[in-house]
């Protein structure tokens, strides 16, 4: 049946796309190279004890102020208002929280600035992901969440801008980082708030729909687990892999290697998100983007060398970002009360934050400095799992 909303055009979905790298690109650069920076150069060679405390901290007030965030621009729904006010708020503290980095001059002062830097960002994001969620069709869910891959290219090409210019200061590197991402997310700040998504369908069963909406965060979870290793301990998995002689420059190709990695899912979760769309058949393709991920996480188990575990890396990647990408179409779907959008949508995201506390324990668990093939196996049986989970999602819109 027909959907009585019509659908939104180009442009918007465009600014969609833009808002949500924008999103990426806040913390993104930070999170992978300029804060490791920061770290080796305030704590030397205790750097790796201090890192993984400011991320452990960091991972805890992203998960915390997601859902806070989220409720509190619920509530300037119902009361009649709307959420761009957080959003702006949002890119404001955020901007600040940036100044609050460049000025920590201890291990304490930036884990305390690390903290604030997260709930700035997602006084951002929580209520940007409930806009886009009640003001993007569901017939169009499928391409906004394929057009959500477009988020880790930009913020690679942001980050090797920011790293690979040698001119530019710490200081330089984080009053670039806020002017893109405001840049980025004005467009859809701009943008008249229009919702266009029903309340819920009478005839269908809001608890089904809540089960449903927890299964498609379990699932997302398995895969973002898999996410946070492989990108957290990369580094490590090619020094396991290849010959002492030859890793010269080993940084700087991985560097190259994660940009290509990112572009390369952007056409596939854009055919396979307008797909879903006419066919309104989401599962098959994101099981099918689980099981290529798990393909190359199996890949990166047996590779002998770099270009075998850079293949195989490139195809985990597409996997994992078709995956995420439609699961968030999907999960967008699945809210089951309206006035409770950013909420939900705030306790769903709880399965990007925790991979952050529960991936490098398993790591710890299963790999050693020169082997990593138990642990890249045990993530592949981890994204086979996050999509046959999503098979036991049953509401339909």
């Amino acid at each position: 049946m027909a959907s009585r909303f019509p659908l939104r055009s180009p442009g918007f979905l465009g600014a969609v796309a833009l808002a949500n790298a924008g999103g990426v690109i806040a913390y993104l650069p930070l999170l992978t190279l300029l804060l490791p920076l920061k770290v080796e150069g305030l704590s030397g060679e205790a750097r790796i004890g201090v890192f993984t405390a400011t991320v452990f901290a960091g991972a805890i007030a992203a998960s915390i102020s997601n859902v806070l965030f989220g409720w509190l621009s619920d509530r300037s729904v119902a009361r009649g208002g709307g959420r761009r006010a957080w959003m702006a708020g949002g890119v404001a503290a955020t901007a600040a929280s940036y100044g609050g980095l460049i000025v920590a001059a201890t291990p304490v002062a930036l884990v305390a600035a690390l903290v604030a830097f997260q709930i700035a960002v997602n006084a951002l994001l929580a209520p940007m992901m409930a806009i886009m969620a009640e003001e993007v069709p569901d017939a169009q869910k499928g391409v906004a969440g394929g057009l959500f891959a477009l988020g880790g290219p930009l913020a690679s090409i942001v980050s090797t801008v920011l790293v690979g210019q040698a001119t530019l200061t710490e200081a330089a590197r984080f009053a670039i980082l806020p002017a893109a991402v405001a840049a980025c997310i004005a467009p859809l700040l701009l943008a008249r708030a229009r919702i266009a998504v029903a309340d819920r369908d009478p005839r269908g069963d809001v608890r089904a729909s809540r089960r449903d909406l927890i299964v498609a965060g379990v699932a997302r979870l398995f895969v973002q687990i898999a996410g946070v290793v492989t990108q957290t301990y990369l580094l490590y998995y090619f020094e396991s892999i290849v010959p002492a002689a030859e890793r010269v420059g080993l940084p700087g190709r991985i560097g190259h290697l994660l940009t290509i990695a990112f572009i390369v899912p952007l056409p596939a979760a854009l055919i396979l998100g307008r797909l879903s769309d006419l066919t309104r058949r989401r599962k098959p393709a994101i099981l099918l983007a689980a099981l290529i991920a798990a393909a190359g996480l199996a890949g990166m188990a047996l590779a002998r060398g770099w270009p075998a575990g850079a293949a195989a890396f490139v195809v985990y990647t597409l996997g994992s970002s078709v995956f995420v990408a439609l699961n968030a179409g999907v999960a967008m779907q699945l809210l089951p009360n309206p006035r409770h959008r950013g909420r939900d949508l705030g306790l769903l995201n709880l399965a990007n934050t925790l991979p952050s506390l529960l991936g490098p324990p398993l790591a710890w668990v299963f790999a050693t400095p020169h082997d990593f093939v138990g642990v890249m196996l045990a993530l592949a049986v981890l994204a086979v799992g996050g999509g046959l989970t999503m098979l036991c999602v049953r509401t339909e819109r």
